[in-house]
């Protein structure tokens, strides 16, 4: 048995809601003393007025449906524009097109939110100075940043969908998922830090794999041990040249006075032999240590 659409039931409902006032009407009337003319003008209005409700109110039930059917459409479709014009909270129909109104402006919302949050993230993405790569569950790339295009050395449209061992990144996806591994690309070869993570996207299980260049880390920190030891040297070098510079001054000032003195006494000539003593004594003091740091700078450097 085939079973009747909604459209028909509400058709044959509004058709049996006016069936029996219509009969009562129609055999009063020709039971009635009138004319033939009159029974007959009078049952035509009669048919014409009950079908005519009758069709109306099945067209007026189903435009409503249809008109929710196409703003439920439209938002299936992520079309969150449509709005419904009879929104109304003093009818049932009119309560239903409120809350559909109502679910369109918040889909529209939580759309705009995640695309501007999809926007904010690719743009981090794109400039961060990170490496970052998305496998699917066949360990297939779906994803990749502009750091990790340059990493590897390939146009974006030979990466994605390979393999990540046709990529050169299968131990990527293998053993601990925080470490420090070496790897060699096309772009870029050296120490590098792994962190990898997983995820689920439309129910399927993703990986994410995120590379930093730690060759680059490693590289400033000795330039930085460089520079300190440099400083180091430097101030090392000048608490010792300082002293003899000064001491060797002091020593050529006293000669200098001394050989143009005319007369220069045994006392005075004892105390100016002991200066020079003095003075080479902090001279050769001041030399030893300054061989001593040489040499384990020398040592340090080899």
């Amino acid at each position: 048995m085939t079973r009747l659409t909604y459209e028909r039931r509400i058709q044959l409902l509004a058709l049996g809601a006016g069936l029996p006032g219509s009969l009562v009407a129609l055999i009063l009337l020709w039971t009635g003393n009138f004319s033939s003319g009159t029974d007959w003008t009078l049952t035509v209005f009669i048919v014409m007025f009950w079908l005519g409700f009758a069709v109306s109110a099945k067209h007026r039930v189903t435009f409503s449906l249809q008109t929710l059917s196409n703003l439920l459409a439209a938002l299936r479709e992520e079309d969150f524009s449509m709005r419904a014009r009879e929104a109304r909270n003093d009818d049932a129909m009119g309560e239903v097109m409120v809350e559909v109104n109502a679910l369109s402006e918040t889909l529209r919302e939580q759309r705009l939110g995640a695309l501007e949050a999809t926007a904010l993230l690719r743009t981090v993405m794109e400039e961060i100075d990170l490496a970052i790569f998305t496998f699917d569950q066949d360990k297939k790339l779906r994803l990749v940043n502009r750091a990790g295009v340059r990493l590897l050395g390939r146009p974006l449209e030979r990466l994605l969908g390979f393999t990540a061992e046709e990529l050169g990144l299968g131990a990527c996806l293998e053993g601990e998922p925080v470490r420090m591994m070496e790897l060699a690309f096309l772009g870029s070869s050296g120490r590098w830090g792994l962190r990898r993570g997983s995820f689920r996207e439309e129910g399927w299980p993703h990986h994410l794999v995120v590379l930093s260049d730690l060759s680059r880390t490693l590289r400033d920190e000795e330039r930085k041990a460089w520079q300190r030891l440099i400083r180091v040297l430097g101030h090392e070098l000048n608490n010792s040249l300082a002293p003899i510079q000064s001491v060797a001054q002091s020593l050529e000032s006293g000669l200098h006075a001394a050989t143009k003195s005319s007369g220069v006494q045994g006392d005075s000539l004892g105390a100016i032999l002991d200066d020079l003593r003095q003075g080479l004594g902090i001279i050769r003091s001041r030399t030893e240590a300054l061989g001593r740091f040489m040499t384990a700078y020398s040592q340090l450097a080899r």
